[in-house]
């Protein structure tokens, strides 16, 4: 999948799209991959913290544990599913990693589990995708406590899609190809990004980058960028 890269005229922060929407024979669209996925789902009692080394968040609690092999590495992280259980169906965002998980397995948290089986039934079958993440406002980032102008690590919240990259410029400089830790992280070691402030190019898994111009250096702080990877075409 081709990315595009632009800027506006005026310098200010740009998103650039791709028409790459999936639509399956169900009549589903906007699937991130176009695929779907069949495994067994368990439960846990889950509060929105764990391997993607985001905080709890104890009014969401809508979430999953993918199995590794789908868990990429952290790639998952903050990526949005769509699972159809015996009773009904229900969507969650990826906060964990799950050990004991094989190919196709999720543990969704106890209270999204309970919207598609009951929890005595413990273990049920699903199928599930990719979907957009339900998401308002801009792309977040928080800059990981102990980061400095010659170590810095942060990470992209509030995405509609999956991210893919992000590269990060610190005033005249040249992009720089931040490295995705297996904590979910995007690191620059190689002298830092220095003091700030900063430019970051991010692009998700359906090559819409958004560009956001001018963030400051504000360790284990959220700090607000000013554009959001644009909604797919159905409107979900």
């Amino acid at each position: 999948m081709g990315c595009s890269n632009g800027s506006s005229d005026d310098g200010g922060p740009a998103v650039v799209t791709e028409d790459d929407v999936h639509d399956d024979e169900s009549g589903r669209s906007c699937q991130i991959n176009g695929v779907e996925y069949q495994g067994q789902s368990t439960y846990y009692a889950a509060d929105g913290s764990g391997a993607c080394s985001f905080p709890a968040t104890p009014d969401d609690l809508h979430v999953v544990a993918l199995n590794a092999e789908d868990f990429v590495a952290s790639a998952a992280c903050g990526a949005c599913i769509e699972v159809d259980g015996p009773d009904a169906s229900v969507s969650a965002r990826v906060v964990d990693r799950c050990p004991g998980c094989g190919a196709g397995d999720i543990d969704l948290s106890a209270e999204a589990f309970a919207q598609i089986a009951t929890l005595e039934q413990g273990r049920v079958d699903v199928s599930w995708r990719f979907v957009p993440c339900p998401v308002e406002g801009v792309l977040k980032y928080h800059f990981k406590e102990g980061s400095n102008q010659w170590w810095t690590a942060v990470q992209v919240r509030n995405h509609r899609y999956p991210v893919a990259s992000v590269e990060i410029k610190a005033g005249d400089g040249d992009y720089k190809m931040a490295t995705r830790s297996g904590y979910n992280y995007f690191i620059v070691d190689e002298g830092g990004m220095g003091v700030g402030p900063y430019d970051f190019r991010v692009t998700d898994v359906m090559g819409n980058v958004v560009e956001d111009r001018g963030i400051a250096f504000s360790p284990d702080t959220l700090v607000d960028g000013q554009a959001q990877f644009p909604i797919c075409e159905d409107g979900r």
